[in-house]
C-alpha cells in the first residue's frame, strides 16, 4: 500500500492566490483564450532548431536559399541565346520546356506526396495548408451555453506554467502503462484544475487500477479523498501496478455504492465538510452524464469533471458534448444525405483520425444522428435507449439552464508533436501547444514521453453548475 504523500509537489503554478469559494475563481469569455506565444529563455535543451519554421521572417530566409525550379532556368537559357527567333527549334524547345517544367513539378509539389496518417505534410496536401483543422467550423465543435456566457479564468500561460510543473511529476507515475486508463492530457487536465480549485475535498467515481487518485493525491497531498469504485485498487496489485491511497475512503469492492446512492450530506459531514461548493467531483465511470449531472445537482455539488466526455455519435455513454450538439449551436446539427458535403467531408477525415466518425456511423434509422444514431446509452455501452430529438432538445435545455460554466480541455500539443490519431483535431479546441512549435514542446519536456501517452484524449470537460433561476 503506498502511503498518502507518495509524491508531494509545489504549489508554484502562476495563478492567484485560491478566494475563500471556489465559485469566484471562474470568470471571462466563453470561447478559448487566442494561443500566446510565450519565449522561454534559451537551454541546451531549447537550442535545437524547430522542424517547422515558427515565423514569417525564418520562412523569408528559407525561401531565399531554394533553387529555382529546372523550367525556369530553361526559360532564361533561352532567353539569353536567343534561340527564341528561330520558328521550328523554338517549337521543339517548346516541347522540351513543357516536358522539364512537368518533371521540376513531380520534384517540387506536394501533391505526390504517399499520405501518411502520422505525416502532417501529407495531411496539409490533403486538406490544405490549416487542413489538419480546417474543417473546424464546417462540421463544427458542439458546446454547452452556460447561462450568463462565462467561462474558467485560467489562460494558455497559465496551461503552459501547469505542463511545465507537471512533466516531471507524470514521469513518477506508479502505473507507467495505464491502458484503457486516463493518458497524459487527461491526467494533466485533472491535476491543473484540482491545483487551480484547491478544493476542501476530493471524490472520485470510477477509479481502475487507481491512477486518477495518484494524479487527486499529486495535486493535493493533504486533502482527503473520496473513491467509489466497483473494484478495490487493492485487487490490481496482484497482477501489476496500481495506487491505493492512505487518506482516501473507499466505497469499494463489498462496500460499493453507486454515486447516486450515497447519503452525501452524511458522509461529507464525517469529513466535516458542510460547503459543498468546495467539493470537486470527478466522474470516470462511463455512466450516463444527464443521469450525473441531475445526481450531483440533487446533492448540491458545484464543481464537475468529466473524463470521456465523447464526441456525437461515439462513446459508450450519453454525453454532454453530444447534449448540447444542438442545431440552434454554431456548428450543431449533422446531415445525414449520403452526397452531402459533410458527407464527403467526414469520409476523407475518417482516413486519418480515428474518433473521426462517417455518415454511416453517426445516423441512425429515420435519419437520427444525435448521441450514438439516435440513443441515449449508458452503463458501459450496455443500456442503449432510443429517445427522440425532441427528447435530446429538452435534455440540452435543461442543461443550460443549471449550467455556470463549460470548458472543455485542449489536447496538449497538436498531432504533428504529438503523433497521435485518436482524435480528430478538426472537432477539438486548439492545442496548448500549437503544431509546429517544437522548440516549446521541448522546452516543456513533452519530448521525455512516449507518444502512446497522447493517445487518450476524450475531450474532458470541467463543469460548474447551480439550481435553475426561477
Amino acid at each position: 500500500m503506498s502511503n498518502r504523500h507518495s509524491h508531494t509537489v509545489s504549489h508554484s503554478i502562476s495563478s492567484p492566490k485560491a478566494p475563500p469559494v471556489m465559485l469566484d475563481r471562474t470568470l471571462s469569455s466563453r470561447r478559448p483564450q487566442p494561443h500566446l506565444d510565450f519565449d522561454f529563455p534559451s537551454t541546451a535543451a531549447s537550442s535545437a532548431v524547430s522542424p517547422v519554421p515558427e515565423s514569417p521572417t525564418s520562412l523569408a530566409d528559407e525561401s531565399k536559399t531554394k533553387k529555382p525550379p529546372l523550367y525556369l532556368l530553361a526559360t532564361n537559357y533561352i532567353s539569353r541565346f536567343g534561340l527564341i527567333k528561330s520558328p521550328c527549334l523554338c517549337l521543339s524547345l517548346c516541347l522540351l520546356l513543357i516536358v522539364v517544367a512537368l518533371f521540376s513539378l513531380l520534384l517540387h509539389s506536394r501533391s505526390f506526396v504517399c499520405v501518411s496518417s502520422y505525416d502532417p505534410i501529407s495531411r496539409v496536401s490533403l486538406f490544405g495548408l490549416d487542413g489538419v483543422d480546417s474543417d473546424f467550423g464546417s462540421l463544427g465543435v458542439p458546446w454547452c451555453r452556460s447561462k450568463h456566457g462565462k467561462t474558467v479564468e485560467w489562460t494558455s500561460k497559465d496551461l503552459i506554467n501547469g505542463l511545465e510543473e507537471f512533466v516531471p511529476i507524470y514521469e513518477t507515475r506508479p502505473i507507467k502503462n495505464n491502458l484503457y486508463g486516463m493518458g497524459f492530457d487527461h491526467s494533466f487536465g485533472l491535476w491543473f484544475i484540482t491545483r487551480w480549485l484547491k478544493p476542501d475535498i476530493m471524490i472520485e467515481s470510477g477509479a481502475f487500477k487507481g491512477h486518477s487518485t495518484w494524479v487527486l493525491r499529486q495535486a493535493m497531498p493533504d486533502t482527503p479523498i473520496i473513491s467509489l469504485t466497483p473494484r478495490h485498487p487493492e485487487k490490481y496489485l496482484k497482477k501489476g501496478p496500481a495506487y491505493v491511497d492512505g487518506n482516501c475512503t473507499y466505497f469499494a469492492g463489498k462496500n460499493f455504492v453507486d454515486f447516486g446512492s450515497v447519503d452525501w450530506e452524511k458522509v461529507l459531514k464525517i469529513h466535516g465538510i458542510s460547503d459543498f461548493s468546495r467539493v470537486l467531483v470527478f466522474f470516470d465511470d462511463h455512466q450516463n452524464e444527464l443521469k450525473r449531472l441531475k445526481q450531483a445537482l440533487k446533492a448540491g455539488f458545484h464543481h464537475l469533471v468529466f473524463e470521456d466526455n465523447y464526441d456525437t455519435g461515439t462513446g459508450d455513454h450519453y454525453s454532454l458534448r453530444q447534449i448540447c450538439d444542438q442545431f440552434y449551436i454554431r456548428g450543431g446539427g449533422h446531415s445525414c444525405f449520403k452526397d452531402s458535403d459533410e458527407a464527403r467531408i467526414r469520409s476523407k477525415r475518417k482516413k486519418f483520425w480515428e474518433k473521426a466518425v462517417d455518415i454511416d456511423e453517426l445516423c441512425g434509422p429515420h435519419e437520427a444522428w444525435w448521441g450514438v444514431r439516435g440513443e441515449m446509452r449508458d452503463n458501459f455501452n450496455h443500456n442503449k435507449t432510443t429517445i427522440s430529438y425532441g427528447e435530446h432538445f429538452q435534455n440540452s435545455r435543461f442543461v443550460e439552464s443549471i449550467l455556470d460554466v463549460y470548458w472543455e480541455l485542449p489536447p496538449t500539443a497538436g498531432p504533428s508533436l504529438t503523433h497521435q490519431t485518436r482524435y480528430d483535431p478538426g472537432r477539438a479546441p486548439p492545442p496548448v501547444v500549437e503544431d509546429g512549435r517544437y522548440r516549446m514542446f521541448q522546452r516543456l519536456g513533452l519530448d521525455r514521453l512516449e507518444r502512446s501517452v497522447f493517445n487518450g484524449y476524450t475531450q474532458m470537460v470541467y463543469l460548474q453548475i447551480s439550481k435553475p433561476e426561477s
